[in-house]
């Protein structure tokens, strides 16, 4: 098990204070956001921002950690990067398929990634449990309490996860739309990342082996949150030859959730921002916070109100609800495909031209050229930009 690095004992001192922006949240979400606000000012100097999360900045990992490679390079996190493939080879009961991708993709170093884009940002951060609100509605800031203290800001992010803490009505799994997710952590290596789609693995889900140089990381997810994947992981590592060591696992949200509610911006998890199907949160997570922190600079710079923000922010989340609709639908389609016809429909679809096509679509969901510096030439237009 990872070393514990959060404060304990006296290094817990009171927390408190008046902030610009306050982002609850270190992980991709929350450390997207706070990039895009460096060297922000407001009219009486520069922006004041604070950043809180109940572990150290790149402490506790909580997925497979990869993500398509053009992420990571317009990030500046290249140095993160464990091992970087171009195809993906899915199994089923009666076949093997291999998709030749037209774009590369990357297992990661969690905490490497997040040191490179927290030293990216010039925000404070530290250590502290938000457990919820306690401003009422409508005012001009949001006082948020924590285990250490009440801290209070004006443009106030939950990127804290699927729980939702600092809205109105959170989710309690397994009575919620959450997949259920848990893998290991064994030391080896390998060329390919595999999927598997087999009921004997997991009645609806799938099993994954994603090679990171000296380790694999070996999982089940399952659609269903009631299904329990212990053994099921367990069983998947086994076959595979691999050590059942370093278990990490989570709830991963599989519906898109209002980004914007009683003056809190959402964002990750929290606002649902996790592809169904793929169960790929990393990327839209990076996606709708670069999003979200030019918002919130917007407003900073007094170019924009933070009802406007809201607004604006909301809307350009739930703008990609086709999207999500759209592989949501195929997640609950997916476990209901006789074993045969699947592998029969995956065989047609391994032509260079249909894989191209399909994988091409999947990354406009959430494209990287998105995250290019302002002037910067885009690889591509980015589809979903906000207005400037």
């Amino acid at each position: 098990m990872p070393t514990r690095r959060t404060k304990r004992g006296t290094e817990r001192t009171p927390l408190g204070g008046e902030y610009d922006v306050l982002v609850c949240g270190a992980s991709f979400a929350g450390l997207a956001v706070a990039r895009e606000l460096a060297g922000a000012r407001t009219s009486s100097g520069p922006a004041r921002v604070l950043v809180l999360d109940r572990y150290e900045v790149g402490e506790r990992q909580t997925s497979a950690c990869a993500a398509p490679s053009e992420w990571l390079t317009v990030l500046g996190a290249e140095r993160s990067i464990r091992q970087t493939f171009d195809s993906l080879v899915i199994h089923t009961p009666h076949t093997a398929v291999r998709f030749r991708m037209p774009w590369k993709f990357s297992t990661f170093d969690y905490p490497a990634l997040c040191e490179d884009l927290d030293a990216q940002n010039d925000a404070g951060f530290d250590v502290a449990t938000v457990t919820g609100r306690v401003s009422a509605l409508g005012g001009d800031v949001v006082t948020v309490q924590t285990d250490r203290g009440e801290v209070t800001a004006p443009l106030v992010v939950d990127a804290l996860g699927w729980r939702r803490v600092l809205g109105g009505s959170g989710y309690q799994p397994p009575d919620a739309p959450l997949s259920r997710g848990l893998e290991v952590h064994p030391s080896g290596s390998s060329g390919e990342i595999e999927m598997w789609i087999d009921r004997a693995v997991v009645p609806a889900g799938y099993g994954w082996s994603f090679p990171a140089g000296d380790e694999i990381r070996v999982g089940v997810g399952s659609f269903d949150p009631r299904f329990h994947v212990k053994k099921p992981t367990v069983d998947l590592a086994e076959r595979l030859d691999r050590e059942v060591v370093r278990y990490q696992g989570n709830w991963i949200p599989h519906r898109l959730r209002a980004a914007a509610e009683d003056d809190v911006f959402f964002v990750g998890d929290s606002a649902g921002h996790c592809l169904p199907l793929s169960a790929e949160g990393i990327r839209p997570a990076f996606y709708f916070g670069i999003a979200l922190g030019r918002e919130l600079r917007r407003v900073l710079e007094g170019r924009s109100s933070r009802d406007t923000a809201l607004r604006r922010y909301g809307s350009f989340s739930a703008r990609h609800s086709w999207h999500f609709e759209t592989l949501l639908k195929g997640q609950r389609l997916l476990p209901r495909v006789p074993p045969r016809l699947l592998s029969v429909a995956l065989r047609a679809m391994e032509s260079e031209r249909f894989t191209g096509w399909a994988f091409d679509h999947y990354l406009k969901m959430a494209h990287p050229s998105f995250a290019a510096e302002p002037g910067r030439p885009l690889a591509r237009p980015a589809e979903h930009a906000l207005a400037a």
